[in-house]
């Protein structure tokens, strides 16, 4: 936006705005030749003990069998095709009722995290769910999982609640922050 306020002088209002997606990245749907990466992508996660009670990646199987087929995209390297993250939903019930509701998670390979790469996955998750009908996306996070609270919170996530001590992980009681996001559509 710019103005003219006479005599050679204008001003004008500049907003910077993260781009969604850096250079060299695209966002695809997750197909069955990622699965390898996917999943290695999965158990790194999985080793840092801050991302799920689960301690074991499953088989590739087992992995799009509890997930949905239209919401799972990955993040991958323009050139290389190798894949940088992925975000996928599972149905949170097979009710009709909940139809619009579901669980997702969110994985960046470690060596890439920090760059905008969960956030471009995230973004183009929540516009997918959202043309798919979803109406509220949510997940469970550790607490001390400081980056994935930052970015969901970023995208319009709130803190919904605590589930205190709901199990044992590495011999610890942890906590679960429960996160949801309402789609901007209800009612519509």
């Amino acid at each position: 936006m710019t103005a003219d306020h006479g005599d050679g002088v204008h001003s004008a209002i500049v907003q910077a705005v993260k781009p969604a997606i850096g250079p060299g990245l695209e966002i695809r749907p997750m197909r069955e030749g990622d699965a390898a990466e996917v999943l290695a992508i999965y158990q790194a996660g999985l080793d840092t003990g801050q991302a799920s009670f689960e301690t074991t990646a499953p088989s590739w199987e087992g992995f799009t069998a509890s997930r949905l087929p239209h919401l799972r995209y990955v993040a991958a390297d323009s050139d290389s095709g190798e894949v940088l993250g992925w975000v996928a939903a599972s149905a949170v019930s097979g009710r009709p009722v909940y139809a619009g509701l579901v669980e997702h998670s969110i994985y960046v390979h470690p060596g890439c995290q920090a760059h905008g790469i969960g956030r471009a996955l995230l973004s183009a998750f929540i516009a997918a769910s959202e043309d798919a009908g979803v109406w509220t996306i949510q997940s469970g996070v550790f607490g001390e999982n400081a980056a994935s609270l930052s970015l969901h919170q970023a995208l319009g996530f709130r803190m919904v609640g605590t589930r205190e001590r709901i199990g044992r992980h590495r011999g610890v009681w942890r906590d679960v922050l429960l996160i949801e996001r309402r789609s901007a559509v209800i009612g519509a």
